[in-house]
């Protein structure tokens, strides 16, 4: 039996495409499954003039596909209620006062109010700031911001973008979104690593010969030219999805189960994050960009349409991160992301030592290797060492896997959906916290400097592989190589 959660959530950009595709679909299945019941409201605010009826139709029309009873569906959605707001408008936040105010008076609901902006980032700082100046924030309960990425352009802009908030809000009062925090086999890393002993004593140097992740993509920049080409695969992949993961696997053990200690034992790892020099970025990351593939579908990226013809913009990313912790003391971190490859693909392989007992065959034993699949298909895959089936003694690696059924993928949370309920809830673990941001905003700022100078190589890539020979070489450099191919 699920408890009632009561709250009140302003959805700033509350008639935006990720309103109307994600949150709203979330918010109504916390409905159905009970979590929101008789005291929770829903006020919406953007620019666009509506009327309550205009704004409950819009909603309507969001949850559509997820609506099996009308009356049910209906009875959701007089929860809600919209205003028409200037958030660069001091006075106009009055309106918006009002509306809480009422709405909350309506549901009866006391305090306990989430304020979730989803607009341009260069308006964070302004609401937060108006949020408290002109009193719309709750006197009992609680008050929590949830923040749409991207935190900040830049170390520099980060803190700034920190500092303004912090200024309304406390630091454990802001819920940082990354949505793949919110995935179903992202959250899986931690029951696997510590639920399992043979893993959670085995996930250290002493076992562990390297650590991959891979989030590849087969689209190209398709119409995000304008966007893209500023930021590129590091700071649309690395800075944020992949550092975020890669907080999970590198993690030291947390003294227990909650957000205060998960967020500690990742800032251990995180403070011991090695930041290159100009020298060590060449050494240990490689940039490229995709050309032509075999499909005449596939145009260089410099021939696509609003990309500058003499653009340095990276859309491939491979490199090696280093922590200056014992666990992981000679063990390298791997990780690449990309525009173009073989294959639509995020997943972890964790590869551990080849054992070193000899058969007396020609085939000594192989690396095994953990797979952790977060999309497109979930599952876990764990390649080990067995018997080939022949006269001789020798080995061959056979896979152990488990794949998530569609029953399983029909209970899955959405990741907004998940991030909703632990916003309401106050469970920061599966948000990302300052000291892991602004981590790794200062590793990839060190990275982007080298590369806004142009004084690192810039790979090509044929369209449709897994990336640059480069990024096989840098592997190759340590005596290793990707486990994922594309296949």
């Amino acid at each position: 039996m699920v408890s009632e959660i009561k709250t009140l959530v302003t959805f700033f950009g509350g008639t935006g495409d990720l309103a109307k595709r994600k949150l709203y679909p979330s918010v109504f299945n916390l409905y159905k499954k009970g979590y929101l019941q008789e005291h929770f409201a829903i006020v919406g605010t953007a620019r666009q003039d509506l009327s309550d009826a205009e704004f409950k139709q819009l909603v309507r029309e969001s949850i559509a596909d997820f609506t099996e009873d009308q009356a049910q569906a209906e009875a959701f959605i007089e929860h809600f209620s919209y205003r028409a707001h200037d958030v660069t408008d001091a006075a106009s936040y009055n309106v918006l006062k009002l509306a809480i105010e009422e709405a909350a008076q309506k549901f009866d609901i006391e305090g306990n109010r989430i304020f979730y902006m989803s607009v341009a980032p260069r308006f964070f700082g302004t609401i937060a700031q108006y949020l408290k100046s002109e009193g719309l924030l709750a006197t009992t309960g609680y008050n929590r911001l949830m923040i749409e990425k991207p935190f900040g352009t830049s170390y520099a802009t980060a803190e700034a973008l920190q500092n303004d908030l912090e200024d309304a809000f406390d630091d454990n009062q802001l819920f940082r979104i990354d949505h793949y925090l919110g995935k179903e086999m992202v959250q899986n890393i931690a029951a696997l690593r510590f639920g399992n002993p043979i893993f959670d004593a085995a996930w250290n140097k002493d076992y562990i010969k390297n650590v991959q992740v891979t989030l590849s993509e087969v689209l190209g920049v398709e119409e995000r030219a304008g966007y893209y080409d500023t930021a590129g695969a590091l700071l649309d992949m690395i800075q944020n999805h992949t550092m975020q993961i890669v907080g999970w696997l590198a993690m030291e053990k947390p003294e227990s189960f909650n957000d205060t200690d998960i967020r500690a034992a990742k800032n251990a790892a995180f403070n011991a994050l090695k930041i290159y020099d100009e020298a060590e970025v060449n050494k240990y990351f490689v940039r490229a960009q995709y050309g032509a593939g075999d499909s005449a579908d596939f145009l260089p990226y410099l021939e696509e349409k609003d990309v500058p013809a003499d653009s340095k913009n990276n859309t491939f990313i491979a490199g090696e991160l280093q922590f200056d912790l014992p666990r992981w003391e000679g063990v390298p971190f791997y990780v690449r992301s990309g525009k173009r490859l073989a294959a639509k693909q995020t997943r972890v392989d964790i590869v551990f030592k080849a054992g070193k007992f000899n058969f007396g065959s020609a085939t000594p034993a192989q690396e095994s290797v953990l797979s952790i699949l977060i999309d497109p298909k979930g599952g876990v895959q764990f390649t080990v060492n067995a018997k080939r089936v022949s006269d001789a003694f020798d080995t061959r690696t056979i896979d152990l896997g488990w794949q998530a059924s569609a029953e399983d993928k029909q209970n899955t949370p959405e990741p907004y959906e998940r991030m909703i309920h632990d916003a309401m809830d106050g469970n920061g673990s599966n948000f990302a916290d300052w000291n892991g941001v602004a981590t790794a905003w200062r590793f990839v700022d060190a990275i982007s400097a080298v590369y806004t100078a142009d004084k690192a190589p810039l790979e090509t890539y044929k369209s449709g592989s897994m990336g640059p020979d480069a990024s096989d070489q840098l592997l190759a450099a340590n005596g290793d190589k990707w486990f994922y191919t594309g296949q």
